[in-house]
């Protein structure tokens, strides 16, 4: 019977062989340069900032300028990452934008990006310098960018070492959730680029993927159906309450002759629709039950994937170490800082199941719960997710869990904490964080493995893992991460819920050395098509 190994640089036994060398060879990330903190948060909506950073993690969150938006965030990181590397971008073949923050619902936000980068690079490579590189979105709530990740590692890996194919992987997102709502400290923002090639020179991924796909609504984000008589009933409400004398039933009637009325010259009334589709960068969400999508996602991708392995030869279950101690470092979707220690216990307890360390660890908690001892009814489904809560938080206080966790997960969150959450970068940000954390303690994890865990609402998660490089250290050297948060400026209540409701006309920043966006058309033919040029 195997315990806990008391090693943190372990090489599993593994057929290096067998893998494909294709990974991750630098990544680069762009946040706004203002943030909220959460002291100031908190003592606005009259929280306890104790709860939320002691008991959440969180310390402040990004928040997008004027000038900033989905495209000008992906396209600042992924001109990082040209620059930093050197690369040609007639050579890039391919651009995959992983978001759940597009700009439009026919054109994809990654041919903004495309057309920013194009301006910055056309008088050093031509014009056409993009043109032959294939870009998309791809979204799945917080998990498209992993999925475009995985896609781009099979499209160079199919490619071949000799063809030496480059993609890049964009992730960029506004987590913004409605005022006062309980989602709302979590909110963050950014983008960034992820630089994909064979023999990357910060980790290799194999070619074992965990999958769980379930059709949930834990989170998402609907087109809204408003009727245009309600429309023009809050209008005319709004009237009445600044002191206009307006007659009832005046709404149905606008409605009824709307044709004669000024009211059908907008554009979105032109057509003589009573319901009217909206749509909205503010989700609706269920936490709770999210939080159990997320830990049930998560726990079924990890035991497929550990199938996977066990398949392909790459993991002995019977004679290799606890396939989670395998990982000197477990990177996971953070939508707040702390998630990952909430969520990965029911991985860890299952991962050690038939092993002598959870013998210990029943022994100061007690059995865990059976779904048998409860009813089978709706009752009693709800009394058996409860227990099942409250067995999670007993098994992540063991003295067990807290060193698994101060090991393998905890660097991954500080980034976090500083940032909030991304969306579809978060987990990139957590393995940044991760890598910035263990270059500036000078640890030495080359040749050992990473375990990776990917979630989105709705809801599907992927469990693979990732081998650290030999030339790691040359790649995080150049990131500046926290060097750079750390130059970010302050913004108060009153701008805060400014941008949030889109009343701010000037930049809190003024943009400097980035895309900006510019211009959002109001009309003719190109109503909505937005404008974006390169800052100096």
């Amino acid at each position: 019977m195997r315990g806990q190994s008391s090693k943190v640089n372990v090489e599993p036994n593994r057929n290096v062989s067998d893998m494909n060398d294709v990974g991750i060879d630098d990544i680069a990330i762009h946040f706004p340069k203002i943030y909220f903190d959460m002291k100031d948060f908190a003592e606005m909506r009259g929280a306890d900032y104790g709860k939320l950073n002691r008991g959440l993690g969180l310390s402040a969150m990004s928040v997008p300028d004027i000038h900033e938006d989905t495209a000008t965030m992906g396209a600042n990181a992924v001109t990082q990452l040209i620059d930093r590397n050197g690369l040609d971008p007639r050579k890039i073949g391919r651009m995959y934008l992983g978001t759940e923050s597009a700009l439009d619902g026919a054109k994809p936000t990654a041919t903004y990006i495309l057309d920013m980068l194009t301006q910055r690079y056309s008088h050093q490579f031509g014009e056409d310098c993009f043109r032959n590189c294939d870009v998309v979105d791809m979204t799945f709530a917080c998990i498209g960018a992993v999925d475009a990740l995985h896609n781009t590692l099979d499209w160079v890996a199919r490619g071949g070492d000799e063809e030496g194919r480059v993609g890049i992987v964009v992730f960029s997102d506004n987590a913004k959730y409605d005022l006062e709502s309980s989602g709302e400290y979590t909110q963050g923002a950014g983008g960034g680029a992820i630089l994909v090639r064979h023999n990357p020179r910060l980790i290799s991924i194999p070619d074992t993927w965990g999958i769980s796909t379930t059709p949930v609504h834990d989170f998402f984000k609907p087109r809204r159906e408003v009727s245009l008589t309600s429309v023009i009933t809050h209008v005319l409400q709004l009237a009445k309450e600044t002191g206009q004398n307006l007659k009832d039933g005046l709404a149905e009637r606008m409605v009824k002759h709307l044709p004669e009325s000024t009211v059908r010259r907008l554009g979105i009334f032109a057509h003589g629709e009573e319901m009217i589709q909206v749509h909205r960068d503010e989700p609706i969400f269920d936490g709770q039950f999210s939080n159990r999508c997320y830990q049930e996602a998560v726990k079924t991708a990890f035991l497929d994937f550990r199938d996977r392995a066990i398949k392909s030869g790459r993991y002995d279950s019977e004679t290799d170490e606890i396939l989670t101690e395998q990982w000197i470092r477990i990177i996971m979707h953070l939508p707040y800082a702390f998630q990952a220690k909430r969520m990965f216990p029911d991985v860890f307890r299952h991962d050690r199941r038939n092993e002598a360390i959870w013998q210990e660890i029943v022994s100061d908690i007690g059995r865990e719960p059976v779904r048998e001892d409860f009813e089978d009814t709706p009752e009693g489904e709800v009394e058996w997710e409860k227990t099942q809560d409250v067995y999670r938080r007993a098994i992540s206080k063991t003295d067990q869990y807290k060193e698994f966790h101060a090991q393998r997960i905890e660097k991954g969150q500080r980034a976090s904490s500083l940032i909030g959450n991304q969306y579809t970068g978060s987990i990139f940000l957590a393995i940044m964080s991760t890598f910035e954390s263990d270059y500036e303690d000078n640890e030495h994890i080359e040749n050992n493995y990473f375990g990776l865990c990917g979630y989105g609402s709705g809801a599907k998660a992927k469990v693979f893992e990732g081998k650290v490089s030999p030339s790691w250290r040359e790649v995080v050297s150049r990131w500046n991460l926290f060097e750079r948060m750390a130059g970010r400026v302050a913004i108060d209540r009153v701008t805060y819920e400014e941008l949030h409701k889109g009343l701010r006309e000037g930049s809190v920043v003024e943009p400097k050395g980035e895309f900006a966006l510019v211009e959002i058309a109001s009309e003719g033919v190109y109503e909505g098509a937005r404008t974006y040029r390169w800052v100096a």
